[in-house]
């Protein structure tokens, strides 16, 4: 195809792709305080895994969603906080929208901690109003799925955050020799010295991640920790390692069985929940 993303495709591509297909990814982004990088950084992330994973199993991919839920960092004042509700209502729009048109698979892509928060619970309620089982691939969470312990995703998230730059076309977006401030964080036992433990990190443990209580970051430079990138060589190398793990998970996740999982489970719902439990057809 000549692009991936919706939103580059004319009309008459996009009907083409679903006379033979209905799959698209919908990669969830953050705009927050990161450290040296751009704060799109988990945006850009979640929008080249999203197309890797597109090109794997031939899917589109809807981009360009990078206002939600931040968390803790609006002490960073580059941070748009909107609320869980709001990020739940938007998705659930997107994803009703998306089946209306003919997008019966949909896969929605995040690498930013409290976005279960909105897109689980929009999961289920789609579910629940439709009966069309859609998915969620949380990048936090996935690498658990792959059972190969000497891979960790998360070990290279720096490297893996550059490459996505460098997937869309956007590497110069990330800048070099950025100054320590209140913000850049280049070593991490000075972070973890110089930061005030705050009461909420006590209860937070009782559930998962900012599920638990609300707290916000004692310094927008306690969010993360980045690499100090030097030159234009140095951020190339970092980012082709990037690159080569996003590819490695993308492999070892293999996309096609996935998203032929969730046409089965689609079916089965179809032909075996609902003609067993009538009840739940809407």
């Amino acid at each position: 195809m000549r692009t991936r993303f919706l939103s580059k495709l004319t009309n008459g591509e996009i009907e083409d792709y679903l006379d033979h297909n209905d799959l698209i990814y919908i990669p969830v982004g953050v705009t927050e305080t990161h450290g040296a990088l751009p704060v799109d950084a988990e945006t850009v992330l979640a929008e080249a895994v999203a197309l890797k994973m597109a090109e794997a199993s031939d899917g589109l991919v809807l981009h360009n969603l990078p206002y939600f839920f931040a968390g803790g960092t609006p002490t960073g004042r580059g941070t748009l906080q909107l609320s869980v509700k709001t990020g739940y209502d938007y998705l659930m729009a997107i994803s009703q929208s998306l089946l209306k048109q003919g997008f019966r698979r949909q896969v929605y892509v995040t690498c930013h901690g409290p976005a279960y928060l909105y897109v689980s619970s929009m999961i289920r309620d789609f579910f629940s109003e439709t009966n069309v089982p859609i998915l969620y691939l949380d990048l936090i969470a996935v690498p658990q799925a792959i059972e190969d312990l000497s891979f960790n995703f998360m070990d290279k998230f720096h490297q893996i955050s550059i490459g996505a730059y460098k997937i869309l076309n956007r590497l110069d977006d990330v800048p070099l020799n950025v100054p320590e401030s209140n913000s850049v964080t280049y070593d991490i036992n000075k972070m973890m010295t110089g930061m005030q433990e705050p009461p909420a990190s006590k209860l937070a443990k009782y559930a998962m991640q900012s599920g638990a209580i609300g707290y916000y970051f004692n310094e927008a430079s306690t969010h993360m920790v980045t690499p100090l990138l030097k030159t234009a060589e140095q951020r190339d190398e970092l980012a082709d390692e990037g690159i080569e793990a996003i590819d490695e998970l993308v492999t070892k996740l293999n996309l096609p069985e996935i998203v032929e999982h969730l046409r089965q489970a689609d079916h089965y719902t179809q032909t075996v929940s609902l003609e067993k439990y009538p009840w739940l057809k809407k």
